[in-house]
């Protein structure tokens, strides 16, 4: 990770913005530019955490959607779906649980043309090791406080739900 920098470069930049485009554009700007750097904070710390179960975080994610489902897999397409991802980008997801012993690629018990991803008891064992680290380190969310938390939720989901990205 890079050294901090000696400045807020989003209060620079929120400065720069209300000289040339006015004050009403700044708290877009800003919140937006917030969201985009704790973004990458976040993934960073949660890298971090996941590195020593041999996972990152969209690994870690497409693991515990295997763990989470009913008979520990899924159709290669319903997992990007449910992850809110591009079918393409299953698939080198999978490869790479797949070469750490995680996961497995099953053929679908009636449809030829699916194949499905299935969870290993080595992946589960992985799976609850990370989500251990993970909830030890509160998700790397430190310094904000639960009610903060359950505020930023609330609101980020009022954000999705009225882009669509989730029915009512």
């Amino acid at each position: 990770m890079t050294p901090p920098l000696r400045f807020d470069p989003i209060a620079e930049a929120a400065r720069q913005w209300r000289k040339h485009w006015g004050a009403a554009a700044v708290p877009a700007m800003a919140a937006v530019t917030s969201i985009m750097r704790v973004h990458q904070l976040m993934l960073a710390r949660l890298n971090a955490a996941l590195e020593p179960h041999g996972l990152t975080f969209p690994r870690y994610e497409a693991l515990m959607l295997l763990f989470y489902s009913r008979h520990g897999s899924l159709p290669l397409g319903k997992m990007g779906a449910r992850l809110q991802v591009h079918q393409t980008s299953v698939t080198p997801l999978i490869d790479a649980l797949q070469q750490a012993g995680l996961v497995e690629r099953l053929p679908h018990p009636t449809d030829r043309r699916t194949t499905l991803a299935a969870i290993t008891d080595k992946g589960r064992g992985v799976a609850a090791a990370a989500t251990a680290d993970l909830n030890a380190g509160r998700f790397g969310t430190a310094p904000l406080k639960r009610g903060e938390l359950e505020g930023l939720t609330t609101t980020l989901e009022r954000f999705r739900r009225e882009a669509g990205d989730f029915a009512p």
